[in-house]
């Protein structure tokens, strides 16, 4: 259910989406994978304590790793904080790898469809190369993407400038932004690009999504959305 008019939506030449949250259901990977992540600091004698609550890292998705512990393990060093990246990738992989984690609903089919419709589709995220490659490579995503881009692959401080490089280096002048975070409605918008806000995910404030041009509450809504486009 889009809220918002659809008749001011151009069609684009390329779609732009967020990873967690919006294709991928991270929680199904990143909850087992933060408390091995715990389990092996406490080991290490990097952690003392229980594990930091959950809601902490949920919280937290779609920020840079750096924020992340920040606000998940405020009183560590920067030295625990560099382990923290390299277990969680660790983990995250192999949970990855194992099986078991999931897109959201009909987001395979979605991408598909408009593939098929010949729209250029790429994924900005602000999580790291490596993970995000997994994650494209288990769920067999690879062939329906033109590019893959992240905050850690490309060394960006903002998702802004992320998606600032991503539409220079393939010369695209009209995209849509999807993602479920305020950094994906700025993106968007500080690049002068159309920004449809995901609400299905949960894991963001009320007023995050201010901003969007529409609000899907569910993935395959852009089908609807890019045939009526003008």
């Amino acid at each position: 259910m889009e809220r918002m008019s659809h008749l001011m939506l151009k069609k684009p030449e390329a779609i732009v989406f967020d990873m967690d949250g919006t294709l991928f259901q991270t929680e199904t990977l990143l909850l087992p994978a933060y408390h091995k992540m715990f389990d092996i600091l406490r080991e290490e004698g990097l952690h003392t304590g229980p594990t930091p609550p959950e809601e902490l890292i949920l919280g937290s998705l779609g920020m840079l790793l750096e924020q992340i512990w920040k606000n998940v393990m405020p009183d560590a060093d920067e030295a625990v904080h560099r382990r923290a990246d390299e277990l969680l990738l660790q983990m995250e992989v192999e949970g990855l790898e194992a099986g078991g984690t999931l897109l959201y609903p009909m987001v395979k089919e979605t991408l598909a469809a408009l593939h098929e419709r010949g729209v250029k589709l790429f994924v900005a995220s602000n999580g790291l190369e490596d993970y995000i490659h997994s994650i494209v490579v288990v769920h067999e995503l690879k062939d329906l993407f033109e590019g893959l881009y992240s905050a850690g692959g490309q060394g960006t401080a903002t998702k802004t400038e992320l998606l600032r490089i991503l539409l220079d280096n393939h010369g695209i002048s009209s995209a849509w932004m999807v993602g479920d975070r305020s950094s994906d409605v700025q993106a968007g918008k500080g690049n002068g690009q159309t920004v449809i806000g995901c609400a299905y995910a949960g894991f963001g404030r009320q007023d995050e999504l201010k901003g969007s041009d529409v609000i899907i509450t569910s993935f395959d809504e852009l089908i609807g959305l890019y045939d009526r486009a003008e």
